[in-house]
């Protein structure tokens, strides 16, 4: 089934690609080789600017100019592909021992599909780069060619296209194959003479007059440029500060990521040595463009963590810094943008000289300290079958990670929701059947509630504020709260929420409903958004933002039913739970009032929120915890340290149900 996705991938990548018109697809490629493109210009490689490659690179390339650049596209894609397949099979055999049969099986088409999903990967495919082959040539001299001269050949041409990889020759050098580390250096310093002999001006336009490449392609201070450099350029540095300030940093990470990279070849963890160096390569480099950030995706064999519950944490966030963009892992938020727009440099320097990886020497290599799970109570409908591995887990989620996670997985929901629209017609016509319906029932309050409240100011402000501000701030702070003081409870409510708000997409998708706000004829006064000209299409900016339609089931009633549920379930107080009944009760007439929602939207709404509770209750069974025959009555059962007390009186046992 793996392999089956790795296919449908590969498939997916190629039609992504070659489906998009000749001017916006392998638009690199397009400008080495395309019928105005650098290598048929007789001049310089670097006359424009464009062509950012070593000179080698574009003495490879020069016998490609006279293929059609039709059928060297479809060429160039599928080989590129093959170069992924490649690289993605030798890093899986590459993997530190002991490997267990399971991980045997799942590591090659694991591996290929993370680095067909990786934004280096499909910004090489788009650009048509050569960015994937020196990833390539390193791994198959260091761990598929036997010999010294060979493998440090390989490594020397892969350093001739892409000059920062010369590296590998020092952390070759220190590691004690200087026989390879002197090939490596003698093939990178053959294919550049190569080079300089066949184009010496270029050359010289590379290697002096750019400072090797660093003032080719885009502006250096470019969100593309995940460098040092460029994040420096990007904090407004400039001149001989910055200039100082880079080459003070670069020698630093330098010492300090090779010390780092020698100490794991040593340990046997050599894939980690090659990933730890290549993030140092990328980091020192003047440029370091998004397609050649393929190294910091190697670092997720690094094992962090000496807990069960924690070792997923470390590649959870390699996978997400380099499969999304910044935008979706943090928040348009002014004082979070150094971080957002410098993620994959962040990575990468976590890689090289900050994240703890273990040693294979560590007791907790193979076996890390176990996750205490509670014994689940028996679900009292024994036709509901529980999924065994999803257990309730008594420690809180790292937190990073789960604001990591929340922050994607809400990204996500807020890009599906933005595109489940089927245009204004068929949500009015939904409007037109909901107030029908309504009217059937006579639950049609809307309008009368809508004029009573607009009519007075201060109400109408409140109700304003409260559908405004109390949406995102409730949920948010009970799931604070209860990450802090209940751990367990916090899983369970997080889950219950998340279904909830998935199976409302759903809704969104299936049944574009236009609010009694954005029914033309009916009269309803928009109280938040004002006045909306319905001659035009859309309703001016804040269309770009969020779908006008997406009224069925309604979220705000729903999370505040949510929020409600959990407060009287969970809440210690008297006043705590009558709070909890009050904010539903305040939410509904706010969106009734603004005219944002239908009685029915409520409805829906909290026939999502049930259904998530009643699929927390499916796949886990019920909320409460084991308690033990001795424990005080109402007391929930606490599982020991299993390390203290692995299986002292029968109680649940660490890593086992």
């Amino acid at each position: 089934m793996l392999w089956l996705v790795v296919a449908l991938l590969a498939v997916r990548q190629m039609a992504v690609v070659l489906r998009q018109p000749p001017g916006e697809r392998l638009t690199d490629l397009e400008t080495w080789i395309g019928e105005n493109g650098v290598l048929h210009v007789n001049g310089s490689l670097y006359d424009t600017d464009r062509f950012t490659g070593t000179p080698f690179a574009g003495l490879v390339l020069k016998p490609l100019t006279r293929t059609a650049e039709q059928s060297l596209g479809v060429a160039w894609t599928f080989g590129s592909l093959l170069l992924v397949a490649a690289l993605g099979v030798v890093a899986a055999r590459a993997l530190p021992g002991p490997v267990g049969r399971r991980t045997a099986l799942l590591a090659a088409p694991v591996a290929i599909s993370l680095l067909m999903l990786s934004l280096p990967v499909r910004n090489a495919f788009h650009l048509g780069q050569v960015s994937i082959l020196p990833v390539l040539l390193v791994l198959v001299g260091l761990f598929a060619v036997r010999g010294e001269r060979g493998a440090g050949a390989l490594i020397g041409v892969a350093a001739a296209l892409q000059p920062t990889v010369l590296l590998f020759a020092l952390l070759l050098w220190l590691t004690g194959r200087r026989r390879c580390a002197l090939t490596a250096a003698a093939g990178f310093a053959a294919s550049t003479a190569l080079a300089w002999a066949a184009m010496p001006h270029d050359s010289w336009t590379y290697w002096v007059h750019h400072v090797a490449g660093a003032g080719l392609g885009d502006q250096a201070d470019s969100l593309a440029n995940q460098s040092l450099h460029g994040a420096l350029l990007r904090l407004g540095l400039a001149g001989p500060l910055e200039i100082g300030l880079f080459l003070a940093l670069a020698a630093t990470v330098c010492v300090i990521g090779l010390r780092r990279a020698v100490r794991y070849a040593r340990d046997g963890q050599l894939l980690l040595a090659v990933a730890v160096t290549g993030c140092v390569a990328v980091a020192v480099s003047p440029t370091a463009w998004q397609h050649q950030l393929l190294w910091v995706l190697l670092a997720v064999v690094g094992r962090v963590g000496r807990s069960a519950s924690d070792r997923l944490v470390w590649p959870a966030l390699v996978v997400l810094v380099t499969t999304l963009p910044g935008t979706m892992l943090l928040p348009n938020i002014g004082a979070v943008f150094p971080v957002r727009d410098n993620v994959l440099l962040i990575a990468a320097l976590g890689a090289a000289c900050a994240a703890p990886f273990l040693p294979r020497t560590s007791p907790y290599w193979q076996r890390p300290v176990p996750t205490a799970y509670a014994r689940p109570v028996p679900a009292r409908w024994s036709r509901v079958p529980l999924l065994p591995f999803w257990r309730r887990v008594l420690s809180r989620p790292n937190l990073l990670l789960e604001l990591l996670l929340i922050r994607v997985v809400y990204s996500a929901y807020a890009h599906v929701r933005l595109a489940a629209t089927a245009g204004r017609a068929t949500a009015e016509r939904h409007g037109r059947q909901i107030h029908s319906a309504e009217q059937w029932l006579h639950i049609d309050i809307e309008h009368r509630i809508n004029h009573a409240v607009a009519g007075v100011g201060r109400l109408r402000d409140f109700f304003d504020y409260y559908y405004s501000t109390f949406h995102f701030v409730v949920p948010l702070a009970i799931l604070a709260v209860l990450y802090v003081r209940r751990p367990a409870d916090y899983r369970w409510a997080r889950s219950t929420l998340g279904f909830a708000t998935l199976l409302a997409l759903v809704g969104f998708w299936l049944y574009p409903l236009a609010p009694p706000r954005l029914m033309p004829g009916l009269g309803f006064i928009d109280t938040v958004h004002g006045a909306q000209d319905f001659t035009k299409p859309d309703y001016g900016a804040l269309t770009a933002v969020t779908n006008q339609y997406a009224a069925m089931p309604s979220l705000h009633f729903g999370w505040s039913l949510w929020c409600g549920v959990i407060i009287v379930l969970l809440a210690p107080k008297a006043w705590m739970k009558a709070l909890g009944v009050l904010h539903p009760l305040l939410t509904v007439s706010a969106i009734v009032a603004t005219a944002n929602h239908w009685v029915l939207d409520a409805v829906g709404g909290a026939a999502v929120v049930a259904l998530g509770f009643l699929l927390a209750y499916a796949l886990a069974g019920p909320r409460r915890l084991w308690v033990p025959p001795e424990a005080p009555e109402g007391r929930t059962a606490r599982v020991p340290a299993p390390a203290a007390a692995p299986e002292a009186d029968g109680e649940t046992v660490a890593g086992k149900p």
